[in-house]
This record gives structure tokens, C-alpha cells and sequence, in this order.
């Protein structure tokens, strides 16, 4: 089977999509400081944003892997478990950076709003998920995941900055 990553490269509309709405670029991998996971487990940079954000895989084996994002102002969360559930993220709530509340209201208000600006985005977005051979959830299944992922799994999950041994403040609290 070939990999989400390798995918994205050899589809342009899957990446362009990617790239803009979801602000998710394979070129942006190195973050803007040095870092590391407080438990010393693998922290592997393969994408960022135009902000100076990162997403890392955290620990060991493939794009299976939890995914941490950075963001270049001392902010991280985990974000999805797997590659697949951060693509699905990107491409059906490219602006998860903005909710905060986390419910079905706010993200059918954000979802209204991007639309507005990219009247094409849902035709886009399903190309794309066609392209990467994904499936979609809903927009409120999708930001749902990231707040369980995040208050969940995450919980544990620190970002150091190692020059300092400072960790990263949690982007999303549960």
C-alpha cells in the first residue's frame, strides 16, 4: 500500500488543497526551535504551516503514529493518532487552529466562513479525499476527534523546548 505521504506528493490537487486551505506543506518539516518529547521518545518533523508550525510523528514505526503540531509561539497539542486521521482533519476543518469551544455550532459557523471565501471547497476537498483514497467524516466528527485525541491521548504528551527545558504550552485543554 502506498503511503499518505507519497500520495500527496505525486497528486497535485490533493497537495494543493492541502496546502491551502489546510495550511499542510511536506516542504515546512524543520520547526523553528529545537524541541523534544518530554518521555525521550522519537519526535520526527514531516510537515508544517506557513506560521513556522510543525507536525511531528511521535515515537517509533510508521505514518500510524501519533501527530503532534507545534505551533512557532510555544503552543502543541496532539492532534490526530495516524497521518490519516490528521489529513481527514485538514481537509474537512482546515480551520481547527480556530475552534476553541469545540462544538457542532462553531465549527458549522467556521466551515461557513471559509466557504464564503472558497466557493469551490467542498468540490475541492472531495477530489482531494478521492486522490488519497480517504474517506471523510463529518466536519463535527472530525473536531470532535481532534478535542478527544488532544484531551486524551495528548494529555501526556509534552513539547520541551530543550534549549531551556521549558514545555510548550497546551493548545487545547480538555
Amino acid at each position: 500500500m502506498q503511503s499518505l505521504i507519497t500520495a500527496i506528493a505525486e497528486h497535485d490537487e490533493a497537495a494543493s488543497f492541502l496546502a491551502w486551505p489546510g495550511d499542510f506543506e511536506l516542504d515546512r518539516k524543520d520547526h523553528v526551535e529545537d524541541v523534544h518529547l518530554e518521555s525521550g521518545a522519537t519526535l520526527e518533523g514531516f510537515a508544517g504551516d506557513g506560521s513556522g508550525g510543525t507536525y511531528f510523528f511521535c515515537g517509533d514505526g510508521g505514518e500510524e503514529r501519533p501527530v503532534l503540531y507545534a505551533d512557532s509561539e510555544g503552543g502543541a497539542a496532539l492532534v490526530a493518532i495516524g497521518l490519516e486521521q490528521l489529513l481527514q482533519l485538514l481537509l474537512v476543518a482546515p480551520w481547527w487552529r480556530d475552534c476553541h469551544a469545540f462544538t457542532e455550532e462553531e465549527s458549522r459557523q467556521l466551515a461557513a466562513e471559509y466557504q464564503e471565501d472558497i466557493p469551490d471547497l467542498v468540490a475541492r476537498r472531495g477530489r482531494a479525499a478521492t486522490a488519497l483514497g480517504l474517506d471523510l467524516p463529518t466536519e463535527a466528527e472530525a473536531v470532535a476527534a481532534l478535542h478527544r485525541v488532544a484531551t486524551g491521548a495528548g494529555k501526556d504528551v509534552v513539547l520541551v523546548f530543550t534549549p531551556e527545558g521549558t514545555p510548550y504550552e497546551r493548545l487545547i485543554d480538555g
